[in-house]
């Protein structure tokens, strides 16, 4: 695949919600757009979540169609499992080799049957479910993974070959793919590269990684989420269903320690959203919410602050410094009230939840050449004036490749991107030549 090259109007790298919708938006335009997404399916942090604020409308309910409609979409050509490794500018536009990593798995016949799912004799932690429950070495990403096949972890593979007998295409499973690099020639880039999260052991008072009962918000996620890892909401150190579960705000933002002195936007509401859920999943749980500052600053975000201390949620204005467990499990949370004149004190919770940050999905310089702002994330020249341009022209950005944002910004950034990236290619009158996209993508 050396020699192989493909010429469109527009990379976009990451298939999150932000990416998708740049992609749709700039195709519904007529361009010919590559969208590169480094894991087996596309969907970002979006499809793992249960519900979204302030509507409570169903994550999945959204981002599926949008997953369908860019993969239906002739001028997208879609290209999972793949990576941007370097980028160059040439006299016109960009070249970008890709790595097309090995999936063991041909896309293009396999029918999603899970034969080989079923017949993999080897357990592995489901990473979708934030390493809750378990799944196998080879398998469907999740039930709407877009494409739907099978992914090999060849590092969890102990090559018994069950998966390929089982398996009623022939060929389907290729134990001797290897990694394929190839070019694509664009006009425009747009990053669509997404964000991480805080690692819930950065702060060692707070006892995540000791503790199997302190979790993070996106395992809430999961749990609340139909198709979760449990089915239920219960706690992964015993099962026990808990009757009281703690909130703990800036767990991994705001914090000097962490280096991470800035907002992340979304973790007030998201903890906000979570407790609402849970109280309708476990109506006699208590849930407590500490907090230093409840930032509600979107359309409809204090009407829903609000209903949220109506239904009896208990907001406590505190800086928790240290958790500890019991024998039994449960946890001790130690906190400051604020609002109490420094007071000190002391609670026990089956569950608690920390609400962490955002980081930075990739290092925008490494590939990209772009600096990064001091908060790691995209710089932006003009924010206020053009939001999705960077300091290199042609290449835009998009959702929190930028900065912390939540999902409404990130699509109305999303489109703001697109538009940006249009009005480029065509003030350049860069057009690629017609070709088959779709032939292209798993050739």
């Amino acid at each position: 695949m050396d020699e192989k090259r493909l010429q469109v109007d527009a990379i976009v790298v990451g298939g999150g919600i932000a990416g998708m919708q740049s992609a749709l938006d700039l195709a519904d335009q007529g361009y010919k757009v590559a969208l590169v997404e480094k894991e087996a399916s596309i969907g970002g942090k979006m499809i793992a979540l249960s519900k979204v604020f302030p509507t409570l409308d169903c994550c999945s309910c959204i981002t599926t169609p949008k997953m369908s409609s860019v993969v239906h979409n002739d001028n997208i050509t879609l290209l999972t499992y793949h990576e941007v490794r370097r980028v160059e500018r040439l006299e016109e536009g960009f070249r970008a080799r890709v790595a097309k990593k090995p999936r063991y798995v041909n896309v293009d016949i396999c029918t999603a049957c899970r034969q080989c799912e079923y017949a993999c004799p080897v357990d592995i932690p489901a990473a979708f479910d934030r390493d809750m429950g378990s799944t196998r070495a080879i398998r469907v990403p999740f039930s709407t993974a877009v494409p739907q096949a099978a992914v090999l972890e060849m590092e969890h593979c102990i090559l018994c070959g069950k998966c390929q007998r089982v398996c009623p295409v022939e060929g389907c499973i290729d134990f001797s793919q290897k990694e394929e690099l190839f070019d694509i020639d664009a006009g425009a880039i747009v990053l669509a590269t997404g964000f991480e999260i805080t690692p819930r052991d950065a702060k060692e008072e707070y006892g995540a990684g000791r503790f199997p009962n302190v979790i993070d918000g996106l395992m809430m996620e999961r749990l609340l989420a139909p198709t979760g890892p449990y089915g239920h909401v219960i706690r992964p150190g015993d099962g026990k269903e808990p009757d009281s579960i703690a909130y703990v705000q800036c767990a991994g933002s705001r914090d000097k320690s962490l280096g991470v002195e800035y907002c992340s936007r979304v973790c007030c509401m998201y903890a906000i959203k979570q407790a609402m859920l849970l109280s309708g999943a476990l109506p006699l749980a208590d849930i407590t919410i500490y907090f230093m500052d409840i930032r509600s600053f979107g359309k409809g975000y204090e009407q829903f602050y609000q209903n949220a201390k109506a239904m009896g949620i208990e907001f406590v204005k505190g800086k928790v410094a240290r958790i500890e467990e019991l024998e039994n499990q449960n946890l001790t949370v130690r906190v400051e009230q604020l609002d109490e004149g420094g007071r000190v004190l002391e609670r026990e919770h089956d569950l608690v939840v920390l609400s962490v940050g955002m980081l930075p999905g990739e290092n925008p310089e490494a590939v990209f050449g772009l600096k990064p702002a001091s908060d790691g994330f995209v710089a932006l020249p003009s924010p206020n004036i053009a939001p999705g341009q960077t300091a290199q022209e042609g290449i835009f950005v998009t959702g929190t490749a930028a900065g912390p944002m939540d999902i409404v910004d990130s699509i109305v950034m999303a489109g703001a991107a697109a538009t940006e990236a249009a009005a480029y290619l065509s003030s350049n009158g860069f057009h690629s030549e017609p070709h088959d996209v779709k032939e292209f993508a798993h050739a």
